[in-house]
């Protein structure tokens, strides 16, 4: 070959790689910019409810304490914890001998007074005695007549039965036991009438009022349900610094005393984006989503979600207010692809 065919050859060489360049560049663009049917979605900044969520029990509006007027050996306790009674029924008898001690004495005290006074009236009726002291010897009679209606009436309390309808939730004493005047010996629960009993912290009490709703989480029931604020202690605690906070609770048979409750408290609003769950991404664990820019070019970004509701998944970081995001996720979806969708 001749010197200046080597040349030509040569000078073309860097005209042939620009050329080759250009051409592989088209390709990459072609790559960049394959389109795909998405919509897009504009991300506004909007008000949503903020929350503040306590645990608590369920308890019974009527949770009764029974126990004996009468000082006595528990003679037979007929029911025993998990057991339901109706108002009248027998739970247990008291051994009354004390207060059969008493009706002897009253009545053998009545006895006297009723001959005393006898013999008075015989008296007074010769001006043996004076009218003041027949009068002394019938109070003593009509004092004693009180005395022994008043020992029988204790004879009633020896059987003590249900005041009012409910469950056996606790048995503190058992048969054979010294009952004692006002101490406790079982107590009572109508499951019929329960609340939610929780505690607040002193940072959200100004927030919760009553009359307002509550919602309660139970793993009795499998969804939430609506419960009206009762009563707020105005009292914290003075080592928690919380208050108590009661809440109404409607009547479910799926729902008894003791269970454990979650509430959640509604405490005023704040500003948050939030994003369809369509248009959000997982991978490995991380969250993420398909933003365009100006020339609607989809870039994957990562988010870090909070809480969801039904207005969508809030966008705690990763995105601005005015943010456009693919408004779905497609199987097929890339960064670098353009949103055709409107």
């Amino acid at each position: 070959m001749q010197p200046n065919k080597f040349r030509n050859v040569i000078a073309l060489l860097p005209m042939i790689a620009m050329l080759a360049g250009c051409s592989h560049d088209e390709e990459n663009n072609e790559l960049q910019v394959s389109s795909i049917a998405v919509p897009l979605i504009s991300i506004m900044a909007e008000d949503v409810a903020e929350h503040t969520i306590s645990s608590g029990s369920v308890t019974s509006d009527k949770r009764i304490s029974i126990a004996s007027r009468l000082s006595g050996y528990i003679g037979n306790i007929t029911v025993r914890e998990g057991d339901s009674v109706k108002q009248g029924d027998a739970l247990f008898r008291v051994d009354p001998v004390d207060v059969m001690q008493a009706v002897n004495q009253a009545k053998a005290d009545l006895r006297d007074a009723e001959a005393d006074l006898a013999r008075y009236e015989s008296l007074l009726k010769e001006n043996a005695v004076s009218k003041q002291q027949f009068d002394k010897v019938r109070l003593r009679f009509t004092l004693a007549k009180s005395k022994l209606t008043q020992a029988e009436n204790q004879l009633q309390y020896a059987e003590v039965k249900a005041p009012v309808d409910g469950t056996v939730v606790k048995k503190l004493l058992n048969t054979g036991d010294l009952a004692s005047p006002g101490a406790t010996v079982l107590v009572l629960e109508n499951a019929q009438q329960l609340s939610v009993e929780t505690h607040v912290s002193e940072r959200f009490i100004a927030a919760i009022h009553e009359g307002d709703e509550a919602t309660v989480e139970l793993a009795s029931l499998p969804t939430p349900v609506k419960a009206v604020i009762r009563q707020v202690v105005p009292a914290a605690d003075p080592l928690t610094h919380q208050f108590l906070v009661k809440l109404s609770l409607p009547q479910m048979a799926e729902v008894l005393p003791g269970m454990f409750a979650e509430v959640r408290f509604a405490i005023g609003s704040r500003r948050a984006l939030l994003l369809p769950s369509a248009a959000i991404v997982q991978r490995h664990g991380l969250h993420g989503v398909y933003i365009a820019d100006s020339n609607n070019i989809l870039h994957y970004r990562l988010i870090r979600p909070g809480n969801s509701t039904d207005g969508g998944t809030e966008a705690l970081a990763g995105l601005s207010d005015g943010d456009r995001i693919a408004a779905e996720i497609r199987p097929d979806i890339v960064s670098g692809m353009k949103a055709s969708g409107s």
